[in-house]
């Protein structure tokens, strides 16, 4: 990997026309989402795309999620569905990630969907995030902006601790507000959820009007699904009640710890504080135990993280 001096960018036109520029010339350039930072390129450069999977050390047979500004432009990359509009009318933009057939003339690079006739595809909420990706005019391919496997990036300084001389520029607009990645559906056959995220599953089960499958493969089929995955260096025991000794405790509720998601059980506060804990904890050097969380709402999504960070590896 070639070093090279990684720009610190702030969300004003200037780094925006900059960071806009960046991506044109095939460079790969952080910027935040509400959910995390991504890591971005255009989507349709397939040497931009590899150079995702090589800064982030990424298994390239692991797919990753393109983030366009607006339904319209979604439309032109997939076959759209009547279930996709149903949903983006009420989710997009937002937290929630649809994986649909690739159109015909798509454009987008082989290796943004690992070979793989279909695409993740979101628009994103949060307003430097669409601002950049109306400046650069392109589809954006992003997996969150941290090397393959470690906790996911919710600040700048998260993405510089992990990737700083192998990328370009981060955008810098503070911490990101969902803090844990986006819920991913898929809309090939009867919707499915794939990965639970920052969208509770109740809310898209409740704009459905029917419960969504639960995926049953081994096969990779959308990013976050690889079983070792948000993992900090040391290792991750879950569902504790208290730490023993040489741990350090990330507490939640009554469960108290050296770092607490949430002492009032909010599952959104627990949610937007998860990697950020995980990447102080892990600065510890120390084993980290986890208080139980509940298995409800955002719950769904925090648990899934923490039983992948949790995971042999």
């Amino acid at each position: 990997m070639n070093q090279t001096k990684t720009l610190h960018l702030h969300p004003d036109a200037t780094g925006l026309a900059r960071a806009a520029a960046l991506l044109a010339d095939g460079a790969l350039v952080a910027f935040p989402t509400e959910t995390v930072y991504g890591l971005g390129a255009d989507a349709r450069n397939g040497k931009a795309v590899a150079g995702i999977y090589a800064a982030k050390g990424r298994p390239s047979f692991n797919p990753l999620i393109v983030h366009v500004p607006d339904v319209a432009a979604a439309r032109t990359l997939t076959q759209w569905t009547d279930t996709a509009d149903r949903l983006a009318a009420v989710f997009w933009p937002g937290a929630l990630t649809l994986v649909l057939p690739l159109a015909a003339g798509h454009g987008l690079s082989s290796l943004v969907t690992a070979g793989l006739n279909t695409v993740a595809i979101r628009v994103p909420h949060h307003p430097t995030a669409q601002a950049l990706l109306r400046a650069a005019n392109m589809p954006v391919a992003a997996p969150s902006a941290n090397v393959s496997g470690r906790i996911s990036p919710t600040t700048a300084q998260h993405v510089l601790d992990g990737l700083s001389g192998r990328i370009a520029a981060v955008l810098d607009d503070g911490p990101c507000p969902v803090g844990v990645e986006s819920t991913i559906v898929s809309l090939t056959g009867t919707p499915t959820l794939l990965r639970p995220g920052g969208l509770p599953v109740e809310a898209i089960e409740a704009a459905l009007g029917a419960p969504l499958q639960r995926h049953s493969s081994d096969a990779i089929t959308a990013p976050g699904q690889l079983a070792s995955h948000y993992a900090p260096g040391a290792s991750v025991r879950l569902n504790a009640t208290s730490a023993t000794a040489g741990e350090v405790m990330l507490g939640f509720g009554d469960i108290a710890g050296d770092l607490t998601l949430s002492a009032s059980g909010d599952l959104s506060e627990a949610a937007a504080a998860l990697f950020d804990a995980l990447h102080k904890l892990d600065r510890t050097g120390k084993p980290i135990a986890v208080a139980p969380i509940p298995h409800t709402g955002l719950g769904a999504a925090i648990n899934d993280r923490l039983n992948r960070a949790a995971a042999p590896r």
